[in-house]
């Protein structure tokens, strides 16, 4: 089997639940990389929210990518090129930010470092019981600057790739059809965690992503594997020769995956690639 290259999500997947790159998973990534094989970092959070870990993966220095917002910005971490960008339609933004603000989710962009919200002093959501400031745990794991707008429909003339909204778990499981409904064929949404629950422009996805700009590069979907543990991981996996799913991943992620690695406190992805690299 020929890799050329390995897209690998980030919460869940790469990162441990302490958030960082096990050093067994590191290494194995990197030597990929010297072999000639391109890594991608591909997550929902902003490209900001994955530079700390594209720098420990060495992505520069081996031709790596990093594809963020869900697959609606891809780059060349070495170049800083952008080789693909599929923005919100500005004339969406409106009615979906009308719609949002009916429900009790908190509602952002994210663009150039800055996480845009209309109340930086919200009260706590609630993640499996335990209250937590949503906003500055996001600033903090995407090293992001917050800066407070009047209204986000001042932005919309700045490219957006997604609008987030956060929201206590239980009430996202609870509301989340009625939150998409409205949109449904026009936009796709996803969940990325039980708390978060994202609109892109239909079409994009982290597989779409791959499959705009591996080509390009003379990499093949058969000549990719994925991993990934999370509902906005499904297309990635489906589209790659080998799709890869975590031990930790959701059943809808390990019924689309080619097979089913140990968990991201395991080293997962370093146990799969030993046995499909040799």
């Amino acid at each position: 089997m020929v890799i050329k290259a390995i897209a690998v999500d980030v919460d869940g997947t790469l990162t441990n639940d302490d958030k960082e790159i096990a050093p067994r998973t590191r290494e194995v990534l990197i030597d990929a990389q010297r072999a000639g094989i391109r890594v991608i970092i591909a997550s929902g959070r902003p490209s900001q929210g994955v530079k700390r870990l594209a720098e420990q993966l060495e992505l520069a220095q081996h031709g790596g990518l990093i594809a963020s917002y869900n697959g609606g910005h891809v780059k060349d971490v070495k170049t800083g090129e952008i080789l693909y960008e599929h923005a919100l339609p500005k004339d969406i933004i409106k009615p979906l930010l009308d719609h949002v603000r009916q429900f009790d989710v908190i509602p952002w962009f994210t663009r150039d470092g800055y996480l845009y919200v209309e109340h930086a002093f919200v009260d706590d959501i609630y993640i499996r019981g335990k209250a937590c400031n949503i906003i500055k745990h996001e600033c903090e794991v995407c090293d992001l600057l917050v800066c407070e707008v009047r209204s986000l429909e001042n932005l919309a003339d700045i490219p957006q790739c997604k609008l987030l909204t956060a929201g206590t778990d239980t009430y996202m499981a609870e509301h989340w059809k009625e939150l998409a409904a409205p949109f449904e064929g026009v936009l796709d949404s996803t969940f990325t965690s039980d708390f978060f629950y994202e609109f892109m422009p239909k079409g994009v996805n982290k597989g779409s992503a791959l499959a705009n700009v591996l080509p390009t590069l003379g990499i093949d979907a058969s000549e990719t594997v994925t991993f990934g543990d999370a509902q906005n991981d499904v297309e990635m996996l489906r589209w790659a020769g080998t799709g890869v799913a975590m031990g930790n991943a959701t059943d809808e992620v390990k019924a689309a995956a080619d097979m089913v690695t140990l968990t991201n406190n395991e080293d997962g992805i370093a146990a799969a690639l030993e046995k499909l690299l040799g």
